[in-house]
């Protein structure tokens, strides 16, 4: 089924993301986790991309069988920044041939080593050459807070509004901690004409190293409560996991109750973070 379909029933739907191992070594692990998700019938289940390798390989193998095998509709990640537009092709020919329909397109990280591919610059070129493959539904990543690539807020609208253009069907959300940057980010693309669903990326901090490479990586911004918490929990790991669910659950209430229905969680291969957030919206998501 087509992701945008499902966002399209306008009711709240919660979806989870998964990502492949680095080694066959820990393949059954990763796949055992995903299995263990899937069991707690997500409305989807992305699976992340990694760039080079065999990782690719990965991500197609545990797309499947969420797909194929638990009936879990699943959203393939799929990056150019350090792909060929061939090794693209490719990629798109094995989500078609397994049953993949829905695929997030991403420019992805620049890597460390500077190996980088040129036949695409941004992800909006990305996302038309995937229209073009098939018949696919495609997804693409926005920043509430502005990508840290981006000189300002209204330039990261304009990429985002070219990535919609291209053939964009909905977008996912860099994980926030503060909910009225999202409202206030919705407003604003909403204003440019940007019309299509946007999913809020969740993320339950269960552990302070993720804080630091939160802040690390993308500067988020951590609101006062939220830093409360951290102060107050963060040398008791056993505290800091079940504060950490509780924050994500309330953030998710807050954002059903004032209408925005597609969450997507960023359960870090976490089956018993993933269950624990879903029991706490049973009631409002219903069986």
């Amino acid at each position: 089924m087509k992701i945008r379909d499902i966002l399209g029933q306008n009711r709240p739907t919660l979806s989870f993301e998964v990502f492949p191992p680095k080694t066959e070594d820990n393949y059954e692990t990763v796949e055992a986790a995903a299995r263990e998700i899937a069991k707690l019938s997500p409305s989807f289940m992305s699976v992340t991309y990694g760039a080079g390798g065999g990782t690719s390989r990965y991500t197609v193998d545990i797309a499947a069988a969420l797909n194929n095998e638990y009936h879990v509709p699943t959203l393939a990640h799929v990056t150019c920044v350090s792909s060929t537009r061939e090794k693209v092709h490719h990629v798109l020919e094995e989500l078609k041939a397994r049953g993949i329909e829905n695929v997030l397109a991403l420019r992805g990280d620049i890597p460390k080593e500077g190996r980088l591919a040129h036949d695409y610059q941004y992800a909006s070129e990305l996302i038309g050459d995937i229209k073009q493959r098939g018949d696919f539904c495609v997804g693409a990543a926005c920043y509430p807070e502005g990508h840290v690539e981006s000189a300002s807020k209204t330039e990261d609208i304009a990429h985002l509004k070219e990535k919609v253009e291209a053939g964009c069907d909905f977008l996912t959300t860099q994980m926030f901690f503060d909910n009225n940057i999202l409202y206030n980010y919705l407003y604003r693309i909403r204003e440019k004409g940007i019309t299509v669903p946007v999913v809020a990326g969740i993320m339950p901090v269960t552990n302070v190293s993720q804080i630091k490479r939160i802040c690390q990586m993308s500067g988020t911004y951590l609101p006062t409560r939220f830093k409360a918490i951290v102060d107050r929990f963060g040398d008791n790991p056993a505290a800091m996991k079940q504060a950490g669910i509780a924050y994500a659950a309330e953030q998710i209430i807050d954002l059903i109750a004032n209408g925005v229905n597609g969450i997507h969680v960023y359960s870090m291969n976490k089956p018993d973070v993933a269950a624990r957030i879903r029991e706490n919206l049973s009631e409002i998501l219903g069986p």
